[in-house]
């Protein structure tokens, strides 16, 4: 991870200096601005292979600096909330956030976060296309109106190509993997999100109904107190 460039906007100084000097200690490279605006800034001029935003910014907040971020680029968006709130919560996913972590957090725990957002993307850059969630012929599958690349990384809906973030990407290769199958919140959380431990099942309700919106609302059903499943 040496290489690995971090954004990290935050407005507080303690926090946002004592962050730096953690993340800087582990190997990444750093870039840390103090509100939204400077922080769109440095992402177009720094290009970083992750950023990390406060969902309380002054001149533009989080939120609005992920969709700002999410539409130019597919870099991987970890929301930082000092409330495990679920608005906070929702919002920052809705954005197109691909995990959030509650204030006040363990250094390790932030890294740890960082690291299996980075491996989900494929390498250490984050910049890269996903790989496939299993191993198999590849090739295109079909569901409906919808094709899946599972080689190219490429999504077709009404032979109109669908722009997939990498999470929604390894989300779809999960459902696809096993079409007609339930699967669980906690275990998409572990395939998709790389999760050992329990997680907020919140990223993974708003991220299935980002993907639903992309690919037809009626193609994921959800199979109450149970999960959801591709339909086949």
């Amino acid at each position: 991870m040496a290489d690995t460039h971090v954004l990290f906007v935050e407005d507080d100084d303690v926090i946002r200096e004592a962050t730096q000097l953690a993340l800087e200690r582990d190997g990444f490279t750093v870039t840390a601005m103090p509100d939204g605006l400077s922080g769109l800034e440095a992402f177009r001029a720094e290009q970083p292979d992750i950023a990390l935003l406060d969902v309380m910014l002054p001149g533009m907040d989080g939120v609005s600096l992920c969709r700002r971020i999410r539409d130019e680029s597919t870099v991987p968006v970890i929301m930082l909330s000092a409330r495990a709130d679920s608005i906070d919560v929702v919002l920052g996913l809705e954005a197109g956030a691909d995990d959030y972590v509650t204030k006040p957090f363990d250094g390790s725990v932030l890294v740890a976060r960082i690291r299996a957002v980075l491996r989900r993307f494929g390498h250490a850059s984050g910049g890269g296309a996903p790989e496939p969630v299993q191993d198999g012929e590849g090739g295109m599958l079909t569901f409906g109106e919808l094709e899946v690349d599972t080689e190219g990384m490429e999504v077709r809906r009404n032979g109109e190509p669908v722009a997939l973030t990498p999470t929604e990407m390894r989300l779809l290769l999960e459902f696809s993997s096993a079409p007609g199958t339930v699967l669980s919140r906690d275990k998409l959380l572990e395939r998709v999100w790389d999760y050992g431990w329990g997680g907020d099942t919140r990223v993974v309700d708003v991220h299935v109904q980002r993907l639903r919106t992309k690919i037809g609302q009626d193609r994921i059903e959800t199979v109450r107190g149970f999960g959801y499943k591709l339909k086949a």
